[in-house]
């Protein structure tokens, strides 16, 4: 099924529960967590007890994505917080299958996250110990930015290996999608849609996230 993942990076921290209560009621069953170190990427936002206080608020499952340097000294921490799956960047984890474990043992699923110009082919070893993929569809490190077109190829790319090693990892995408391209990522075959602008700045989350999950529903998950 076909996962529309608000990001809370654009909701209104002075009222967060209320911005999660809004899209909860528009359907979402997943919101998007973004840690980012000041280091990996030039922002700085959340750490493991803003997770654990947005934890105590929401049963929706928690989809935390590390932008952060030596992800491994961190997971464990996350996943105690509450952490759902934990998704860590290929480029900064630098013993990849260890850290994946790590997020395991800690109960969470293990995601690896690629930035644009990261090619599917460095994950062809690891997809079998991976639950999930992020493909950034922007450069990572702040919210608001345009859709890269030729992120859709690598959907692609990795969906047709998910096919032909029969692997059931989901596909995940993130950044700069909306309502007028959303179809089109789905069909390419991303089964997590993350999106936070679209979302939080439109006038109604609530009606923004059914409109979108409705959007992806009647989308066709085949490549184009």
């Amino acid at each position: 099924m076909i996962e529309i993942v608000p990001s809370i990076l654009s909701a209104d921290f002075a009222r967060l529960a209320d911005e999660i209560a809004r899209v909860e009621r528009g359907g979402a069953r997943m919101l998007h967590l973004d840690v980012m170190d000041g280091h990996f990427v030039d922002n700085l936002t959340i750490g493991p007890p803003v997770v654990e206080s947005i934890r105590k608020c929401t049963k929706s499952h928690l989809d935390v994505h590390l932008m952060i340097e030596n992800p491994g000294k961190y997971v464990g921490d996350f996943a105690k917080a509450g952490a759902n799956s934990i998704s860590v960047h290929y480029e900064a984890a630098r013993h990849l299958d260890g850290v994946l474990g790590l997020i395991r043992k800690g109960g969470a699923m293990a995601g690896v996250v690629l930035n644009p110009a990261t090619p599917v082919a460095v994950l062809e070893d690891v997809l079998e110990v991976a639950d999930y993929v992020l493909l950034m569809s922007v450069n990572p490190g702040f919210g608001g930015q345009k859709f890269i077109p030729y992120v859709l190829d690598k959907v692609r790319k990795l969906e047709s290996l998910r096919r032909e090693k029969k692997l059931a990892f989901q596909i995940e995408i993130d950044g700069g999608v909306h309502k007028e391209n959303l179809a089109e990522v789905v069909r390419a075959g991303c089964d997590w849609i993350v999106t936070g602008s679209a979302i939080f700045h439109s006038p109604d989350p609530e009606a923004t996230t059914r409109e979108m999950r409705e959007i992806a529903a009647h989308a066709t998950a085949v490549q184009i």
